[in-house]
């Protein structure tokens, strides 16, 4: 029954080969192609599915999250290979010159794929 099915996610991206570039070269995830579209193999038989929609409207919310041991150095590396991390200054959420939210819960830094997916790093307790 479903109790026992491999489950994923999945979420759709406007261009299947930007989104291939940049999650394996930029992210360095192992992926792999089916004729349907990418799976994004990631820890211990999990997997995200990504497929390509021609009128894609990315979401406004986080869709993927990559707890880390530390955030500072995911940022920096992150940066180096040319992730551009989102600032904001209004509301709850506040990030510093970085793009780290440094509130009552864990540290988080949103970025966003070339869909205009939007995807963390956040700090591990």
């Amino acid at each position: 029954m479903i109790k026992t099915a491999e489950a994923f996610s999945s979420y759709s991206v406007k261009d299947l080969q930007k989104a291939k570039t940049f999650y394996t070269e930029v992210l360095g995830l192992n992926a792999s192609e089916t004729k349907e579209g990418l799976r994004l193999n990631l820890a211990a038989n999990a997997s995200v599915f990504l497929y390509p929609k021609a009128n894609h409207v990315p979401a406004t919310f986080t869709v993927l999250n990559f707890p880390v041991d530390d955030i500072e150095a995911a940022v920096n590396d992150l940066t180096k290979r040319g992730v551009r991390f989102e600032h904001y200054s209004e509301g709850e959420i506040k990030t510093d010159k970085k793009g780290i939210a440094r509130t009552s819960g864990p540290k988080i830094a949103w970025f966003t794929d070339p869909a205009g997916n939007i995807l963390s790093v956040l700090q591990k307790p």
